[in-house]
C-alpha cells in the first residue's frame, strides 16, 4: 500500500522501526520481536540500510521475509553513500518486484572507518538527488504498482552538520519539492522542538505530513547509544533527574524511560501529531508498554 494511502487511512499512524540481524539466531530473535509486535497493528515498519550499505542485503532479506509472512507494509531506507545511479537503479528494481510500495530515502551516513569521506564515489550527494532519481523511476513505469511512495528524514533539534537553521530548512524543502511524500523525524525528547519544527516546515511551505520518531530510554548504556546515533540528542533536565532517582536499578531506569516516552506521545496525539514512529532497537517490551498506558487494544 501506497503511504499516501496509509497516512489517509490511519491518522495518526502508528509505526515501527528495526534494524536488520546480521547472524542467524539474532535473526530468528529480530523475527520473533516482530511477530509480538504485529498485533498492535502498525500502519508500516522500516528497516534501516547500514553506513555505506553495508547491511543492504541484510535489509533486502528482512523486508522480503516480512513482505511475505506478515501484513505489515515493510518500508526499506535507502541511502546515497557511495552509490552509482545503476546499482539504486537495480536495488529499486528488486523492491520493485517484490511488491514494495514505499522507500525511506536517506543521504546516509559514510562507514565510521572514513572520517574524511569523498561523497563524490557515488552519484548522489543529498537525500534531494535520490528522492528525484526515485520519482523519474517511478515516472518511467517500471514499478508495477505504479511507483514508490517516498519518505525523507527531519531533524527537529537541528541536522548535525547544518548549524545554520535557515539552511536546514532549505534542504528539508529540496528534498520535498523533488517528491517526498511524508517526513519521519530522528528522535527527540522535548517535545517543544517537534512543535517548532512543524511549525516552521509550515512557514517554509512543507506541507507534507510528518511522523514523530520516538525511542524510549531503557537503559542508560542505551541512551548514551541514542547521543551518539543521533548526533548529541538533547536529553531534558526533566528526563535526566528521573533517571538520576531511579541510579543503578536497571528495571527502574526502564520504567522511567518507557513512563517518560509515554508522556510524550499523548502530548503529540493531542497536538494532532500525523504519526508515531518507534525507534524500537529490536525490542518489543517499551513499545507494549507504551501501546497499553495510551489505553490502546492489543489483540492476539
Amino acid at each position: 500500500m501506497h503511504i499516501r494511502e496509509i497516512l489517509r487511512q490511519s491518522k495518526p499512524t502508528f509505526s515501527f522501526e528495526f534494524f536488520p540481524a546480521r547472524t542467524e539466531a539474532s535473526a530468528e530473535e529480530l523475527y520473533q520481536t516482530i511477530r509480538d509486535l504485529e498485533p498492535l497493528h502498525p500502519s508500516f515498519v522500516s528497516i534501516t540500510y547500514g553506513a555505506g550499505g553495508g547491511t543492504r542485503e541484510l535489509t533486502h532479506q528482512l523486508v522480503t521475509r516480512i513482505r511475505e509472512t506478515t501484513g505489515i507494509p515493510p518500508i526499506p531506507h535507502l541511502t546515497c553513500v557511495g552509490h552509482t545511479k545503476n546499482e539504486i537503479e537495480q536495488i529499486l528494481q528488486r523492491y520493485a518486484a517484490l511488491g514494495v510500495c514505499n522507500i525511506l530515502a536517506l543521504r546516509g551516513d559514510p562507514p565510521r572507518q572514513q572520517k574524511e569521506y569523498d561523497w563524490s564515489q557515488g552519484d548522489f550527494r543529498h537525500a534531494a538527488d535520490l528522492v528525484r532519481f526515485i520519482r523519474e523511476f517511478n515516472e518511467s513505469g517500471q514499478h508495477p504498482l505504479g511507483g514508490f511512495g517516498i519518505g525523507v528524514a527531519g531533524f527537529p533539534e537541528g541536522h548535525p552538520d547544518t548549524p545554520n537553521r535557515l539552511q536546514e530548512m532549505d534542504h528539508l524543502k529540496a528534498k520535498c519539492d523533488e517528491g517526498a511524500d511524508y517526513i519521519c523525524t530522528q528522535l527527540f525528547f522535548d517535545n517543544h522542538d517537534f512543535f517548532d519544527f512543524r511549525d516552521r516546515c509550515a512557514l517554509a511551505g512543507v506541507n507534507i505530513p510528518i511522523i514523530a520518531g520516538i525511542m524510549p530510554v531503557t537503559s542508560l548504556s542505551s541512551m548514551k547509544r541514542m547521543a551518539e546515533l543521533a548526533a548529541g540528542a538533547r536529553y531534558p533536565a526533566k528526563l535526566l533527574r528521573a533517571l538520576s532517582r531511579a541510579q543503578d536499578d536497571a528495571q527502574a531506569v526502564e520504567k522511567v524511560g518507557i513512563h517518560y516516552a509515554a508522556q510524550q506521545c499523548s502530548e503529540l496525539l493531542d497536538g494532532g501529531v500525523d504519526g508515531l514512529h518507534f525507534y524500537t532497537l529490536n525490542k518489543s517490551n517499551a513499545t507494549k508498554e507504551i501501546y497499553q498506558s495510551l489505553g490502546m487494544s492489543v489483540t492476539a
